[in-house]
């Protein structure tokens, strides 16, 4: 796992859960890693990774179990939240990066549709 200089290490790895966890390769009620096989999986700190799994097991995404490990949780709310907020810190991200090039919000969607709409013509070209 590549590293942003410019945000915390910590939080990175919480997102990379966070992702794993949407995209299914974390499946709820799934054990993952203990932290010293994490600090050692992503070249980080131990402390650094139990910071970020201690986040997540009080946000609920993680569930501790004593003498077993941690645990994707099973509450599929919890887990439709998370990624509803990537989602939206995705879109704030991209909307103000446009901003900042001075594109309308109209501007926004129309290249967006745009965007959509080549990358399944890509997408139906590749196909073929």
């Amino acid at each position: 796992m590549k590293f942003d200089d410019k945000i915390p290490i910590y939080y990175q790895i919480k997102n990379y859960i966070y992702g794993r966890i949407i995209t299914g390769k974390l499946v709820p009620g799934e054990k993952i890693p203990a932290v010293r096989q994490l600090a050692v999986d992503l070249t980080v700190n131990v402390n650094t990774v139990q910071r970020a799994l201690s986040e997540l097991i009080s946000e609920g995404i993680l569930e501790s179990k004593r003498g077993l490990g941690n645990f994707v949780t099973e509450d599929q709310a919890a887990i439709n939240q998370v990624r509803h907020k990537m989602i939206m810190e995705q879109l704030h991200a991209m909307y103000e990066n446009l901003h900042n090039l001075n594109v309308t919000d109209d501007e926004i969607v129309q290249y967006l549709r745009q965007y959509i709409k080549d990358r399944r013509t890509n997408k139906d070209d590749q196909h073929n």
